[in-house]
């Protein structure tokens, strides 16, 4: 859906304790979860102002997204959310 949130507090709503440990405890977590936090902003503004699905760019960024968003989840089943 375009312009849907895809922040990790809306994706993972029942971990956000975890979540808000890992952050401050474990800081390639925290600049891996800014990282997304930007990416997810950033095409959510794109997406909003309809910017072509095919630019190659706004692609990369979605598939930039999805890595982060695989690498954190696993850190977050990993660390007893499981």
């Amino acid at each position: 859906m375009l312009g849907e949130n895809h922040g990790l507090n809306y994706e993972y709503p029942q971990h956000l304790s975890t979540i808000a440990k890992l952050k401050s405890e474990n800081s390639e977590f925290a600049a891996m979860a800014k990282e997304y936090h930007q990416l997810d902003h950033s095409i959510r503004g794109l997406e909003n102002q309809n910017v072509p699905t095919s630019d190659e760019n706004f692609v990369g960024m979605k598939a930039r997204r999805a890595e982060l968003r695989d690498w954190l989840h696993a850190k977050i089943m990993a660390n007893g959310a499981g």
